[in-house]
C-alpha cells in the first residue's frame, strides 16, 4: 500500500510538458466530470473494443491513480504513446483539463 502510494505521489508530481517550472495543476474531480464526454464513449463501456486503427480492447479508467492517468495522457500528447485516437484526444487537452480528468477518474 506505501509502495503504490509513493508512486502515485511521484508520478503526479511530474511536469507536464507545457508548464512551466512551478507548482504542477492541482486537480479538480467535479471540473473533470464535466469534460468526461469525449472519454466516455469508449472508456465507460466494459469489454469495449475500438476498431480504429486496428481492434484494440479500451481499458477501463476508473479508479486508477490520478498521476498514472495524468502521466498517460502526457505521453499520448507528447507522442510517447501512439494510438491515434487517444494522441488526437490528449493534443486537445489543457494542463488542466489532464490533471482535472486523471482526478475524476480517480475518484471513481
Amino acid at each position: 500500500m506505501i509502495k503504490k502510494a509513493l508512486i502515485s505521489a511521484a508520478l503526479v508530481a511530474l511536469p507536464l510538458a507545457s508548464q512551466a517550472q512551478g507548482a504542477a495543476p492541482k486537480g479538480d474531480a467535479a471540473a473533470g466530470a464535466k469534460k468526461v464526454s469525449m472519454c466516455i464513449g469508449c472508456h465507460a463501456i466494459p469489454g469495449y473494443k475500438a476498431s480504429f486503427p486496428n481492434v484494440y480492447s479500451v481499458p477501463m479508467i476508473s479508479g486508477q491513480t490520478a498521476g498514472y492517468l495524468a502521466a498517460a495522457l502526457e505521453q499520448y500528447r507528447k507522442g510517447d504513446r501512439s494510438h491515434p485516437t487517444m494522441r488526437a484526444i490528449a493534443a486537445s487537452l489543457s494542463d488542466q483539463d489532464i490533471v482535472d480528468l486523471a482526478a475524476y477518474y480517480a475518484a471513481r
